[in-house]
């Protein structure tokens, strides 16, 4: 090896751009280098320049926090991921513009109490001797009790009369009333009514509904398609329960990034309805598909706008969770244009077995998520040692066990009634 100072490093550009360099090649610099990698059309050549542009100092620094605006989601998420930790001011100013999308919460299991996180928030109860205190960093909830005379529509009343109302973005609603009588619909205009005082209103669940309160699938949903239209900032909607729910056409929302649906039994015809939704910024779309004997009469080919039409085509996160069909599910995706632009793929819940796992392992374009969730399905530790080897984090806690006195389904969904 030559000890020359003028011999190119990793990354360096060379004038004339040989490869490999002449000895006598001028050397434009390693930060230049960098740029010109950062270039290149390859996302994958991009993420691994910017793993060395930190050890230019501040010019590397600058270059990481431009790539915050690269074209490529997966080089603008590598970006983040190395900037959040720092601690410089110019760096924090350019995190306070980007905010990448994590919804980690997501990967928490089935909680049969009430949240203690939305949207990236702490959830608080909204108490009237205290008011809104922090309209940003928490999501308030309203819910009704049995030993309060207040019901839901007169908290809500309340609640806009606060100062910092207009502030708020995160907004829980647990349960409204008897809920195998009543169904949303009441909260739901009550909300749309709402909408000239809650302005900067971004994230709203509803159906924040604890399990001994009442059981996932006895909770009566409606057309939930109104709050969509009533609140255009809107970026997270999540609903739990799927008895009712239906989301009423024309629907398009040009800032939603996310919508969770959670049931225990989900209807084809709202699975039809949500794919013909038009949301063109989506990129977290969550599914609990539950079990037919408490409505889920959905099957594979009802996804299929999903996966094989590029309905959603800004999709990060896919979620097709507790389902009775998970290795259809897999059958068909493995086979999809959409497993090479999702970064994460979330089957857990369902029924996945070894069987269906194994067409995963033999997927090529699986290596390209960044998480692949399979966690509550019904794999062997041979195969989870097999889907450890993949170039992916692999989340496959908790693993079920096939019930052998079941005449009709030996695997099941995790959440059904």
């Amino acid at each position: 090896m030559t000890d020359n100072q003028n011999q190119p490093r990793d990354y360096d550009a060379v004038l004339g751009g040989q490869s490999p360099p002449p000895i006598d090649g001028v050397v434009l610099g390693g930060i230049e280098g960098i740029k010109r990698c950062l270039s290149n059309p390859v996302a994958n050549v991009r993420i691994a320049a910017l793993s060395e542009a930190l050890k230019y100092g501040d010019a590397g620094l600058d270059v990481v926090r431009q790539a915050l605006q690269d074209k490529s989601k997966l080089v603008r998420r590598f970006a983040y991921r190395l900037l959040k930790q720092r601690v410089e001011p110019q760096v924090k100013q350019a995190l306070q513009t980007y905010k990448p999308w994590n919804l980690e919460e997501r990967f928490e299991k089935y909680q049969e109490s009430n949240f203690t996180q939305f949207a990236n928030r702490q959830v608080v109860d909204f108490e009237k001797n205290i008011g809104i205190v922090e309209p940003v960093n928490k999501a308030y909830a309203l819910r009704y009790e049995y030993d309060n005379e207040e019901d839901l529509p007169s908290q809500i009343s309340r609640l806009l009369q606060e100062p910092n109302a207009d502030k708020l973005e995160a907004l829980v609603f647990g349960l409204w009333a008897e809920t195998y009588e009543r169904d949303s619909s009441e909260i739901v205009q009550t909300l749309v009514d709402a909408k000239k005082y809650l302005t900067n209103l971004k994230a709203v669940f509803i159906g924040d509904i604890a399990y001994d309160e009442c059981e996932i699938s006895w909770i009566q949903q409606s057309d939930i398609s109104p709050v969509l239209r009533a609140y255009p900032k809107l970026e997270i909607l999540q609903v739990r329960g799927g008895d009712g729910l239906h989301f009423s056409p024309p629907v398009r929302h040009d800032r939603l990034k996310a919508l969770i649906v959670e049931t225990g039994g989900l209807s084809r015809d709202t699975v039809a309805q949500i794919c013909n939704m038009n949301l063109p910024a989506l990129e977290h779309l969550e599914l609990w598909f539950g079990s037919e004997d408490y409505g889920g009469d959905c099957w594979v080919e009802n996804i299929h706008p999903i996966i094989f039409e590029d309905k959603f085509p800004n999709l990060t996160y896919l979620g097709l969770r507790n389902s009775q069909f998970t290795d259809e599910i897999v059958n068909a995706i493995v086979t999809s244009p959409i497993i090479n632009s999702i970064s994460v793929l979330d089957l857990s819940m369902g029924t996945l077995s070894d069987a269906g796992a194994e067409e995963l392992l033999n997927c090529e374009a699986i290596n390209y998520l960044d998480i692949l969730n399979v966690s509550e399905s019904f794999l062997s530790e041979e195969m989870i040692e097999k889907l450890s080897g993949l170039d992916v984090r692999v989340l496959a806690s908790n693993q079920k066990h096939e019930d052998d006195n079941s005449y009709i389904h030996s695997r099941y969904c995790s959440v059904a009634e």
